[in-house]
């Protein structure tokens, strides 16, 4: 594809509207960060009613697509409503989905500033989602705003086809009744997708996710006499240990997508035992390996059962259990994913005044959903140069509103260039 045109008198007046309605674009994201997502518990069907309510105030209707309570009981949430706006410019031409995420973990402690504040300081809006990816609900409606804005003047291009915004809410949970849920229910089928991802490059490719629950059995006993059980604690140690050794051995595998280095294992949770003066007779462990998009899941997951059937054979006593909890496939790029990148890329320079490189990163996302179902998609949204910067998942997430200003006017930009007419 031919390097699109930038700075154009369209381009230039989409920044402009999204300068005179940045105030109104900063409160829409304090609206949204002040209604808490916390997943678990996964209770997001009140702020998808929020966000509609707001939306209605831009004059769209968003569907409300209610995921029915027995599957969202079945996966550990307590209720689940997705929202689609569908906003044509023509009926012949591309759709491109915007998709953005609101579940978030819980906010933890530490924080300096209200988890649910959305206060702004010094230029920082604070608030647990305010980078990852409440963010991008507002990017995303403000630069389809500014093209309605656009459209309706006399001197707009003739646009064609049209956008559509995703805005869904079990990412921390895999994504399936999210994006996954809308397209198994045939309810969406565009043409290229953009996802809620950070400022300075645009994401092609990232890691898979294994997630398993691991439960060992012992045998209690009065800590007393300790002979006369089997401690499936220090059987659970076993397997840490075997599994933490892992690490060091794919530290020698190396991926060859700029921005991922290799895979690695974290045991994010563990429970057990039930007193001070008892041998553990049951340990629950909880570990997350990430793929790099080099490797075979299939594999990964036979290997990892692997590590733990032989570590919990070293233990006389003890038997586990394997559960897997979540398969996420990695992400890597469709061959019609070039226009995006194109267009993002050259936008991207153009308003931030430096290169916005392609790039993988080690997180998973909804994004592979879309791409299993043949869809091009790519990650880029307001937020820095990396999730650290953010706070993401951490005490005082925040978003730099001078990226979420800049990010707008890509969109913006892009979608003009995907949908102008030929």
């Amino acid at each position: 594809m031919t390097t699109p045109h930038v700075n154009s008198p369209q381009d230039r007046w989409l920044d402009a509207w999204i300068d005179q309605h940045f105030d109104e674009e900063v409160h829409f994201l304090q609206a949204l960060v002040q209604v808490p997502t916390d997943t678990p518990p996964g209770n997001n069907a009140p702020h998808a009613e929020r966000t509609a309510e707001l939306l209605q105030g831009f004059g769209w209707q968003a569907e409300k697509h209610v995921v029915p309570d027995a599957e969202v009981k079945a996966y550990g949430l307590q209720s689940l409503t997705n929202l689609v706006v569908r906003r044509r410019f023509a009926e012949a031409g591309p759709v491109i989905a915007l998709n953005a995420h609101g579940d978030v973990v819980p906010p933890g402690e530490g924080w300096t500033h209200g988890p649910y504040s959305g206060e702004v300081v010094d230029g920082k809006l604070y608030g647990r989602a305010a980078a990852v990816s409440k963010s991008d609900f507002a990017t995303f409606s403000f630069a389809l705003r500014a093209l309605e804005a656009l459209a309706a003047t006399g001197d707009a291009p003739r646009l064609q086809g049209g956008v559509e915004l995703h805005f869904t809410y079990d990412e921390e949970f895999g994504g399936e009744l999210g994006p996954g849920w809308l397209l198994k229910q045939g309810l969406t089928q565009p043409d290229l997708l953009i996802a809620a991802g950070f400022s300075y490059e645009v994401v092609t490719a990232h890691n898979g996710c294994l997630q398993m629950e691991v439960t060992v059995h012992g045998v209690m006993a009065h800590a007393a006499i300790p002979h006369t059980g089997v401690d499936a604690l220090q059987g659970a140690v076993a397997i840490l240990n075997a599994l933490y050794a892992q690490n060091t051995a794919y530290q020698q595998v190396t991926s060859q997508v700029p921005g991922i280095t290799h895979p690695y294992l974290n045991v994010g949770r563990i429970e057990g035992g039930t007193n001070t003066n008892v041998v553990p007779g049951k340990v629950t462990l909880k570990l997350d390996r990430r793929m790099i998009p080099e490797e075979d899941p299939v594999a990964v997951e036979a290997d990892i059962r692997r590590v733990i059937t032989e570590a919990a054979a070293s233990f006389p006593g003890i038997t586990v259990e394997i559960k897997r909890l979540l398969l996420a496939h990695s992400l890597k790029p469709l061959p019609g994913n070039a226009p995006l990148v194109d267009a993002l890329q050259a936008h991207g320079q153009a308003v931030f005044g430096e290169p916005i490189p392609t790039s993988g990163t080690p997180l998973y996302t909804d994004v592979r959903l879309y791409c299993a179902q043949g869809i091009p998609a790519v990650i880029y949204g307001a937020g820095p140069r990396t999730v650290f910067e953010s706070n993401a998942k951490r005490a005082d997430e925040h978003l730099v509103l001078e990226d979420l200003r800049k990010a707008t006017k890509v969109i913006a930009r892009s979608l003009l260039t995907l949908l102008r007419a030929p």
